[in-house]
């Protein structure tokens, strides 16, 4: 596969998961709060939770991206590490 296919399609798989996750929880949260007003300050600390997760796991998984298709990278197979005994 191309390298520069494959850095798309997991660029996007890393952004639309946690965006699902975040637009889950903004739509959960405003469907909880419709049907119980009295409720909000325990909905609002729980979806304050899982949108600060939802970030973390973005953030993440772009810095082990970044990591991996940085120019110059070289990946050590057990073939190419010199033998010591």
């Amino acid at each position: 596969m191309n390298r520069d296919l494959s850095l798309i399609l997991i660029f996007s798989l890393a952004i639309l998961g946690p965006s699902a996750v975040i637009a889950s929880a903004g739509f959960t949260s405003i469907y909880a709060l419709a049907r119980n007003p009295s409720a909000a300050p325990k909905i609002f600390t729980a979806m304050i939770i899982v949108l600060v997760f939802g970030a973390a796991i973005s953030i993440i998984a772009l810095l082990i991206l970044f990591q991996l298709y940085a120019p110059g990278h070289a990946v050590v197979t057990p073939a190419s590490q010199p033998h010591t005994m």
